[in-house]
């Protein structure tokens, strides 16, 4: 049984030379490529910034407010003062994805297991977060325990550092307060056992300005 060659093999075959190749000259106008490179462009618009003095003034506005959001970073959004004391529990307890493996390969915790990081690791010092901008809440944080991590949520860490000696942190970008479910602060996290206990705490009003 003879093998079949495909048509299109077939078809070219059948066709003369002079038509299966053949130059048609040139059609229509021709013009060069006038378009300046990318490179180039961004090149020539940096050398004219830095001689017009403007980089130098963009490196000083990205300065300026470096240091203004170290000065005070962005407050958490979303949170209140406390009117009202609340508190509840908190399970830390997660489930490994993966196996936990020591240094020499022997296993720790397999996959799929509960572990409570609270029985290896204690909260040495309960977490208080506030409002640096209440004097109310930073004499209510200052007068509980001295190894307390006073945590802020809005208000300028290093002035309060500078003028009250403590050290003083900050919860950026809410982490902490949305993993804990804190909406309204003053408000502490201390350990119970093996459980967390979170509490909101309500001050009394703050006194009117006469």
């Amino acid at each position: 049984m003879r093998s079949l060659l495909p048509l299109s093999v077939l078809l070219l075959a059948a066709l003369p030379a002079s038509v299966q190749a053949r130059d048609y000259g040139q059609r229509g106008a021709v013009f060069p490529v006038i378009e300046r490179d990318l490179l180039e462009q961004i090149h020539s618009r940096l050398t004219a910034m830095e001689k017009s003095g403007e980089t130098a003034r963009l490196n000083q506005e990205l300065k300026r407010r470096t240091i203004a959001r170290v000065n005070r970073p962005d407050p958490v959004d979303g949170l209140i003062r406390a009117i009202e004391s609340r508190s509840w529990p908190f399970d830390p307890t997660i489930t490994l994805a993966a196996d936990i493996r020591g240094a020499k390969g022997e296993l720790i915790h397999a996959a799929g297991t509960r572990v409570n990081p609270l029985d290896s690791v204690k909260l040495r010092a309960d977490l208080l977060f506030l409002d640096g901008d209440d004097p109310s809440q930073i004499q209510w944080a200052l007068r509980q325990t001295a190894n307390a991590k006073l945590i802020l949520v809005r208000g300028a860490p290093l002035e309060l550092m500078k003028a009250r000696q403590r050290r003083f942190y900050f919860d950026q970008g809410g982490k902490l307060t949305e993993k804990f479910g804190i909406r309204a602060v003053p408000a502490r996290v201390r350990q119970k056992g093996r459980v967390l206990e979170v509490s909101e705490i309500a001050l009394p009003p703050r006194k009117a300005q006469p």
